[in-house]
C-alpha cells in the first residue's frame, strides 16, 4: 500500500511537472522576440516586465543601458520605447503613417470607450479629427474668435485674483479659466466661477487626472479583469467619469430641445448636424454617444494641458524673478497698461514668446506621450518592428536632447533666442507631440499661454511666500503638474 501510495504520490508530482514544463515552454515561444528586435530586460514569464515602472527616470536608466530604443513585455503584449530626437522623429514624422493608431487601455476603454478624438482609430478617428478641425477654423471668424473668447476669460481670470487677494490658490482658478474657453466653443455659454456644478465637474475632472497616475491605475491596465472587482482608486475614476457623462447628456439635451439646423451656434450645435449628415456612413461613428465622449476629449486634452502649463509658469516666474522681470519690462514697452494683450503683440515680443516655449519644454507635462500601434512590419533605428506593436515616444528625451539643446537642464529662455535676440523655432520642440496624431487644439492652446501668461504679468507680479523656496518637483499623473503651492500676488 506505502509502495502504491509513493507512485500515486510521484504521479501527480511528474504529472504538475509536466505540466508547469510545457507551460513555460508555450510562454517562452509564443512570446520569443524575432530577429532584429530591440533589446531591453528578460521578461518574466506570463507577466513580462509588469513590475517595471514607466516613468520618465526609468525610462532614461533603461536608454542609457539599452540604447535610444529598447523593448518591455506587458503579459504578451510588445512594447517599444523610443527616445532622442532623432529616433523620435524618424517614429512620429518620417514614418508616422505606420504609427497613426492607438492601442486600447482597458482604463480609458472602460471608462469612456475606444470612440471620440483621442481614443478611436481608422475611418472613425479620420473622420472626426478632419471635422474638429474644420469647425475650429471656420467658427465664427475662426482664430479671432477664439482671440476674443481667451481675451473675455483673462479679464474674468484676473479679476477674480483681484477680489481673492494675496496668497490666493491659483489652481482652480486658472482650471475654470482655461475650461470657459473650451465651454464657450463646446457649449455656447460660459459658466461662473461660483457655479456650483461647474466646480464639481471640474473637482471630478482633476480627481480623474490625478488617480490615472496611481499605482492602482497602472496594475488595471496590466490586470483588469481582477482589478475590476477590487475597491481602489480606480473604481473612483470610473464612478468620477459617470458623474461627468451626465452632466455632458444634459448639456447636449438643452441643445437638442432648440436645435436650429441652420444656425449652428457651437460644437454640440454643428455636431448635431453632423449626425444627420453622416447617417449613412455609420463606420464614422457620428452619433449622441460619441459626441459626449469628444466633448471630454475636448476638456482633458484643451483645459488640463495649457491649465498645467500656465500653474508650471507661475512657478518658473516665482523661481526665477530676473525673467519675469524681463517679460514685464517687454509688456509695459509693446503693451502698456491700457489694453489687453493680443495675439499681434507676439511677433513684437520675442523674448516674452521664447519664455512661454521654455516653460513648455521644462514643464514637460507629457513626458511619455500616447503610445500608439504599428499598423504594418516596419522599422526604426535599424531594428524590426513587426505589425501590432506598441511604440510610445518619450518625448522628455527630445524635449532634454543634449544634443539639440544648449543647457537641457536649465530655464533657458536663451533656447528660443538668435543673436540678434529674436525667437527661433526649435526642431526638438516637441510638447505636443509631433506626427499626424499631433495634439488637435496646439494652435489654440499657444494662444491661450500667450494670451494668459501675458495678460497675468501684465496685471500682477508674483513671488513665494517669505521663506518659501519654489518647489520644482512635480507629480505625475495624467499629466506631469506641479504640486499645490502658494504666491504672493502683487497687482501691479
Amino acid at each position: 500500500m506505502a509502495v502504491n501510495s509513493l507512485l500515486e504520490c510521484l504521479d501527480i508530482k511528474s504529472f504538475l511537472l509536466f505540466v508547469t514544463v510545457f507551460l513555460l515552454l508555450t510562454e517562452i515561444l509564443k512570446n520569443k522576440n524575432p530577429p532584429n528586435f530591440p533589446p531591453g530586460p528578460w521578461p518574466l514569464p506570463f507577466l513580462g516586465n509588469v513590475f517595471i515602472v514607466q516613468d520618465p527616470e526609468t525610462m532614461a536608466k533603461l536608454g542609457q543601458q539599452y540604447g535610444n530604443i529598447f523593448s518591455l513585455r506587458k503579459r504578451s503584449e510588445k512594447n517599444v520605447f523610443v527616445l532622442g530626437y532623432k529616433m523620435v522623429k524618424e517614429t512620429l514624422v518620417n514614418k508616422g503613417e505606420n504609427f497613426v493608431d492607438r492601442p486600447s487601455e482597458p482604463l480609458f476603454s472602460e471608462a469612456y470607450k475606444v470612440i471620440g478624438l483621442i481614443g478611436s482609430n481608422g475611418h472613425m478617428w479620420k473622420k472626426h479629427r478632419r471635422f474638429a478641425n474644420t469647425y475650429f477654423k471656420s467658427f465664427g471668424e475662426g482664430r479671432k474668435t477664439i482671440e476674443l473668447y481667451i481675451q473675455q476669460e483673462c479679464n474674468f481670470l484676473c479679476h477674480a485674483i483681484e477680489e481673492r487677494g494675496n496668497f490666493t490658490p491659483t489652481r482652480f482658478l486658472i482650471n475654470n479659466a482655461v475650461s470657459n474657453v473650451i465651454c464657450t466653443l463646446v457649449f455656447g455659454h460660459r459658466y461662473d466661477y461660483s457655479d456650483a456644478d461647474f466646480q464639481e465637474l471640474l473637482r471630478l475632472e482633476a480627481e480623474c487626472i490625478h488617480l490615472v497616475g496611481t499605482t492602482h491605475a497602472q496594475l488595471y491596465n496590466d490586470f483588469p479583469r481582477l482589478m475590476k472587482f477590487l475597491p481602489g482608486p480606480h473604481q473612483i475614476i470610473f464612478s468620477n467619469y459617470t458623474k461627468i457623462i451626465d452632466f455632458l447628456r444634459k448639456e447636449i439635451e438643452k441643445h437638442k430641445k432648440d436645435w436650429d439646423p441652420s444656425d449652428p451656434r457651437d460644437f454640440v450645435d454643428a455636431y448635431i448636424g453632423k449626425i444627420e449628415e453622416m447617417k449613412d456612413d455609420p463606420e464614422a461613428g457620428f452619433n449622441l454617444e460619441t459626441l459626449t465622449i469628444c466633448i471630454v476629449d475636448l476638456f482633458e486634452a484643451g483645459t488640463e494641458s495649457s491649465s498645467t502649463t500656465l500653474r508650471w509658469g507661475l512657478l518658473f516666474m516665482m523661481k526665477y524673478p530676473d525673467v519675469q522681470k524681463k517679460v514685464q519690462a517687454e509688456i509695459d514697452r509693446v503693451i502698456g497698461q491700457s489694453r489687453l494683450p493680443t495675439i499681434a503683440d507676439r511677433v513684437k515680443m520675442p523674448y516674452t514668446d521664447a519664455v512661454v516655449h521654455e516653460i513648455q519644454r521644462k514643464a514637460d507635462i507629457l513626458p511619455l506621450g500616447f503610445p500608439k500601434i504599428a499598423s504594418k512590419d516596419t522599422s526604426i533605428g535599424g531594428y524590426f518592428i513587426p505589425k501590432g506593436t506598441i511604440v510610445t515616444a518619450n518625448l522628455t528625451s527630445v524635449l532634454n536632447d543634449k544634443n539639440e539643446w544648449e543647457t537641457p537642464g536649465s530655464f533657458n529662455p536663451g533656447h528660443f533666442l538668435d543673436s540678434q535676440g529674436q525667437f527661433r523655432r526649435r526642431d526638438a520642440f516637441y510638447p505636443f507631440s509631433a506626427g499626424m496624431r499631433v495634439c488637435l487644439g496646439e494652435q489654440m492652446a499657444r494662444m491661450e499661454l500667450f494670451l494668459f501668461f501675458t495678460s497675468l504679468l501684465q496685471r500682477f507680479t508674483f513671488s513665494p511666500p517669505p521663506g518659501v523656496e519654489p518647489d520644482l518637483e512635480g507629480v505625475l499623473g495624467f499629466t506631469y503638474a506641479p504640486k499645490p503651492f502658494k504666491m504672493c500676488i502683487l497687482p501691479r
